[in-house]
């Protein structure tokens, strides 16, 4: 009976994975379907762009889809969206717009283990955040760089680059982006078989983040906890019965002296 139950259990959960999974695919092809209809709709190059970006996106969850050949033709796919969004943004010296396909196609030749492409596109988007002086890009772009070296075993230089994040990261004070390059030197120091180093970076990167929740759930316990400077003054309920005896003691106040004697 227990057996019985076990394996109805594991059934359920499958069949449940496998609707989540066709559901997804399923709104993942709306949208793609969307968009692609959208694009039909627009007359002019300069607005065309963003939409290619917005297909190439789609493209780029090819992450979730288990099938290897379906999982090619999405990253072809944001391939061919993302230069086409590239040449537009190009013609119209939209430098964010370059940026997000460089980084785009960076990420997709990077999966498909062409290191060459990829390093080429993620240093064209380092050049265009140190251009807009963009701190936070440039540490961002930086380890990505040093991942694509960490997978072509340029441990020397990929150290270089997570040592200038590290050193941008601090120089700006923003501890998320310094977390993260801790978790990239535990990486790093791990494909380096300098596991104690590994494990080290992996705590700092640990310690950081837990600072950041709990400076968070500080701020979020003083606003709660934070005393009424509106000024305004709650005004107690007056009873019924306090109300009555007010009105009664007004009903029977003396008149004063002076109006009686006039009256007279």
């Amino acid at each position: 009976m227990y057996d019985i139950c076990n394996q109805m259990k594991k059934l359920f959960i499958l069949t449940a994975l496998l609707f989540a999974v066709s559901s997804l695919k399923a709104a993942q092809h709306s949208d793609l379907d969307s968009l692609k209809q959208k694009l039909q709709l627009i007359a002019y190059d300069s607005l065309k762009a963003p939409v290619y970006t917005e297909i190439a996106n789609e493209y780029l969850k090819y992450d979730t889809i288990t099938n290897r050949g379906m999982r090619l033709r999405y990253q072809n796919e944001a391939i061919n969206y993302s230069m086409m969004a590239l040449h537009l943004y190009s013609r119209y010296d939209d430098t964010l717009g370059l940026r997000t396909s460089f980084e785009a196609l960076s990420k997709v030749y990077t999966s498909q283990r062409k290191f060459a492409q990829a390093k080429w596109f993620i240093l064209q988007s380092n050049s265009i955040s140190r251009l807009r002086n963009d701190t936070t890009n440039i540490i961002s772009s930086l380890v990505k760089l040093a991942n694509i070296k960490m997978l072509i075993k340029d441990y020397k230089l990929a150290m270089r680059d997570l040592n200038e994040a590290l050193g941008m990261s601090i120089k700006i004070r923003t501890p998320q982006m310094e977390a993260l390059v801790q978790k990239n030197y535990g990486f790093l120091y791990n494909r380096m078989k300098d596991y104690e180093k590994g494990t080290i970076a992996m705590k700092r990167a640990d310690d950081i983040l837990d600072s950041i929740k709990k400076d968070e759930e500080a701020k979020l316990t003083a606003l709660q906890v934070a005393p009424d400077t509106s000024g305004s003054k709650k005004v107690k309920p007056v009873t019924k019965k306090k109300l009555l005896a007010s009105s009664t003691k007004k009903a029977v106040r003396k008149a004063p002296v002076k109006k009686l004697v006039a009256s007279l």
